[in-house]
């Protein structure tokens, strides 16, 4: 298979999308069971936790956690959002910033004004945006983002867009009530993949198209913690119960730029490989061995695959043990966890 295609299918009965390049699993989104990140509750502060900087909050989904609060008391009532999926065992992570996303626009009703992606440059279709922007919000004092697809797209898809997410913020944002209330469900896998696959590409969504079009050889072959690097180089990628462990081989090839090439290669499918299984939180990568000088060209590399990836990641740099550390966003449940082995 050549160029772009995503599929919408099911996977062991739960919403799937997958994305595939040229032949290869570029991404994977699979519907979990816990709360998806962009859901909406109207919450009630449990209890205050100066040492962690934060609140505990009671929503109908059980305990949910909230940083960077001040001057609240016990009972008030927020309405969050949620960013991301719960180690086992914690806390919902949730933000009081609320973001209503959508294909061309995001709406924000905690940060007024208007405002463009940095991507879009041509002066000319900035100012087209700017007015179709400002005509669509007008009477709002929420603020709004058109995001860079919007640049290409239809003005009437742009409009309708700013309007279903406009109408959506005004009713979840005058909601009073006064108990923990489910406002408004994140999006499942299939509109995710509508609103963020933006690329131009061939989708299939005929029922049973994970197998018809090979998807589940790749997505079986993401499952091993094993994955080739060319040239008879490899990496694991292990979760642990502390972080996720990556270790990279050189494999049969003993030259001495061996490890460079097996380190960038790497650098180069680390985040998607992150991605389609699902991996965040703390990541140690144990490089094969490479001359010092070489470290700025892996950071370079790694720093352009990141790029592409929508997930926060923050690359935290050098141990004295030559080790690479990066921070990840846990913005999707491990896939090992969603999904049961087959034999």
């Amino acid at each position: 298979m050549k160029g772009r295609q995503i599929f919408l299918d099911h996977l062991q009965g739960r919403e799937a999308a997958a994305l595939m390049i040229d032949g290869q699993l570029s991404d994977l989104l699979v519907d979990g069971d816990a709360p998806r990140p962009g859901t909406v509750y109207k919450a009630m502060v449990d209890r205050q936790v100066k040492g962690q900087g934060g609140v505990f909050l009671k929503t109908p989904d059980g305990s949910a956690f909230l940083r960077g609060v001040k001057g609240i008391s016990q009972g008030e009532m927020f309405h969050v959002q949620v960013t991301g999926y719960a180690e086992v065992g914690k806390a919902i992570p949730v933000t009081h910033k609320l973001l209503f996303k959508s294909r061309y626009a995001i709406v924000t009703p905690d940060a007024a004004g208007i405002n463009l992606s940095r991507s879009i440059r041509d002066d000319k279709v900035r100012d087209r945006l700017i007015l179709l922007a400002y005509e669509a919000m007008e009477g709002s004092e929420m603020g709004l983002i058109l995001r860079s697809v919007s640049a290409e797209a239809n003005p009437d898809n742009i409009v309708d867009d700013i309007a279903a997410m406009r109408k959506l913020a005004e009713q979840i944002t005058i909601d009073r009530g006064q108990k923990p209330t489910l406002l408004v469900e994140g999006d499942g896998p299939h509109v995710v993949a509508w609103r963020d696959w933006v690329k131009p590409a061939n989708v299939v969504t005929e029922e049973g198209c994970f197998e018809s079009y090979d998807v589940m050889e790749a997505i079986e072959s993401a499952k091993s913690i094993l994955i080739p690097l060319g040239a008879g180089a490899s990496m694991f990628v292990e979760p642990t119960k502390a972080l996720i462990s990556v270790d990279v081989n050189t494999g049969i090839d003993q030259s001495f730029f061996a490890g460079t090439k097996a380190n960038i290669a790497c650098a180069r499918v680390l985040p998607s490989a992150l991605r389609i299984r699902g991996l965040g939180g703390q990541i140690t990568v144990d490089l094969a061995p490479m001359p010092k000088k070489e470290r700025r060209t892996f950071e370079n590399s790694l720093r352009a695959a990141l790029r592409d990836d929508d997930v926060d990641t923050v690359m935290a740099g050098w141990t004295p043990l030559g080790h690479y550390e990066l921070q990840r966003k846990r913005a999707r449940q491990p896939l090992s966890e969603l999904l049961i082995k087959s034999d």
